[in-house]
């Protein structure tokens, strides 16, 4: 199903602009002035028919200002497995009981933020996945060790908290994905529990399967090497490569693989859309055609329990041993190639020339497509593990960098994740907790559904305003990335398209990349650097005609007051700056 709606006018967040409105063949100069990120404009003939209203207003009334072009073009909102995820700890999302822990139900009272639903509003970010990061019942505050697969922690609510949620996620055409952790459990975990318990009582006899099945769920042995602990009271040693507290399971069981195959029934029959795979690479250690294998096996059994279920893996390796997991048929993998500190974009946004992103990006159809031609690329910047990217840019400039990057992450091709906190430029690094402290809704912390955070977390201040602040300024990095989200969600070609670096228009500071879908082409300009730069665009073709005065901008994302021009096919576009043709 496709979604169409034309966007309202956001009258509010208008800033004063100059805008040429040019139909086939009429005239030849196309500003493009944004004020702060805000305004835009386009020069196809029928979206200058469909925004004859806004111009008309504005030649009879100069003291009104011309609508964003992007608020004039419909979403084009494709109901696949392309999707704009939000990634969301809930234990510091949104706290709808008072005690300090956020938990279902105030997630739920904050969809609306994410997605309401309604493409005719303006005012929510825009993306049509979520992912839920582990829900399951845990001794810890980050839960990534499981003690029971088929309920919901109790700090987060009941089982009927999590269907209502889903609900509502539905209305709103939002996918729901659930962390699911396989690599390893809880040692609170019963089935670990029981087979301690009966090796404990096995003395020296040879254990037996089909007296205690959990036995065979684990690594056990008495002859240990790396990455091993021992039970007490006991000559026996199991696996635990992260944590003693986190046994490894043996994923060669077949009975475990039934409780598996159970288990992924069980949430997808509740309404769950797919699974985030954690870890994957560590499923069998050092082992990567193992892995493989029993990652071919989980595609294959939730595939054929729901034929559009959404599977994304994290391998967190270089991206020639993750690619190899494309082999296994799972639709996604995280491509850490792009992400954190040291990833691409924020090589980049550090000096690097633009040369290195486009590269990377049209070089990603040959690096996973040879081994499988249905991949969905999973780019993402930054997540629960690695510090928040605006500790990335320091000095001059930085503000604009936090900008950019996070919207060459949002243009990628594929399914986009985007980590809560992210929009609004929160800060968190060093330990885990850091990285996971209170969605900043608010500058006060006693303000209703303010979470306290993992109890080990540090204090440290944000470095800009919460989202009160943010939402009512236009230059500020939430409306920022809303606006890029919205851009993604206007044009299936970003998520969808292939990608070819046009490197005879590209420079050190600019990148040009074509992108190709469904027979339509689009055009998306990085400039990279703080300097402005005359793009000559007029050499490319674009939809079969030369890039000229009547080539459709589709959107600019801009870091300052300064415009974008263009005539005769050569944009004059700012430092820090995104342009958008069609």
């Amino acid at each position: 199903m496709i979604r169409k709606c034309l966007m309202r006018r956001a009258a509010a967040c208008i800033l004063t602009l100059s805008m040429f409105v040019t139909a086939c063949g009429a005239g030849n100069e196309n500003p493009v002035n944004e004020g702060s990120q805000d305004a835009s404009v386009t020069t196809d003939a029928a979206q200058a028919e469909n925004s004859s209203d806004a111009v008309g207003d504005a030649a009879d009334n100069a003291a009104e200002d011309v609508v964003d072009i992007t608020d004039e073009i419909p979403l084009n909102i494709i109901d696949d497995n392309y999707r704009t995820y939000y990634e969301v700890f809930v234990y510091s999302f949104y706290d709808s009981d008072g005690d300090g822990i956020g938990d279902l139900q105030g997630l739920i009272s904050k969809l609306d933020y994410i997605n309401d639903g309604d493409d005719t509003t303006d005012a929510d970010l825009g993306c049509n996945g979520l992912w839920l990061m582990p829900v399951h019942p845990s001794p810890t505050y980050h839960k990534y060790d499981v003690t029971d697969y088929y309920e919901i922690d109790s700090v987060y609510g009941t089982l009927e908290d999590f269907k209502a949620l889903l609900a509502a996620c539905d209305e709103r055409g939002i996918k729901v994905i659930m962390d699911l952790v396989l690599n390893h459990t809880s040692s609170q975990h019963p089935w670990f529990q029981e087979a301690c318990a009966y090796l404990r009582e096995l003395g020296d006899a040879e254990p037996d399967v089909s007296e205690c099945p959990y036995f065979d769920y684990y690594h056990f042995t008495k002859e240990p090497t790396s990455g091993y602990s021992r039970i007490s009271g006991t000559d026996w040693y199991y696996e635990a490569q992260f944590w003693s507290e986190m046994p490894d399971l043996n994923l060669g069981c077949e009975a475990l693989r039934e409780e598996i195959k159970a288990i992924t029934q069980y949430w997808l029959d509740m309404g769950v859309g797919g699974f985030r795979l954690d870890a994957v690479k560590e499923y069998y250690t050092d082992n990567i055609q193992d892995n493989i294998e029993f990652l071919s096996w989980l595609t294959d059994t939730v595939k054929s329990q729901k034929e559009d279920a959404y599977l994304v893996g994290e391998a967190w390796v270089n991206i020639s041993s993750y690619a190899q997991y494309y082999a296994s048929g799972i639709d996604s993998l995280f491509d850490f190639n792009f992400a954190g500190a040291e990833g691409v974009i924020a090589k980049v946004m550090n000096g690097s020339s633009a040369e290195r992103y486009g590269t990377a990006v049209a070089s990603l159809d040959e690096t996973f497509g040879q081994y499988s031609e249905n991949y969905i690329d999973a780019p993402f910047y930054t997540n629960h593990d690695m510090a928040r990217s605006v500790g990335y840019y320091v000095g001059e400039n930085s503000d604009n960098r936090v900008k950019m990057a996070g919207a060459m992450n949002l243009l990628m091709s594929g399914s986009a994740f985007l980590y809560y906190g992210e929009e609004l430029g929160m800060r968190g690094s060093g330990k885990d907790e850091n990285k996971r402290a209170p969605m900043y809704w608010s500058k006060d912390a006693s303000a209703e559904g303010m979470c306290d955070g993992p109890a080990d977390m540090d204090t440290f201040e944000m470095k800009y305003d919460s989202l009160e602040e943010q939402a009512q300024d236009s230059a500020s990095v939430y409306r920022y990335f809303r606006k890029a989200i919205k851009i993604r969600n206007q044009n299936p070609e970003i998520a969808r398209g292939k990608a070819e670096y046009l490197e005879e228009v590209s420079t050190n500071q600019v990148c040009v990349l074509k992108k190709t879908y469904d027979g339509s082409e689009l055009l998306l300009v990085f400039v990279t650097g703080a300097d402005a730069q005359s793009v000559d665009l007029s050499g490319v073709t674009l939809n079969g005609h030369p890039v000229n005065s009547d080539t459709s901008i589709r959107g600019t994302l801009l870091t300052g007051e300064e415009t974008v021009e263009m005539s005769d096919g050569v944009a004059q576009m700012p430092g820090y700056s995104i342009l958008v043709l069609k």
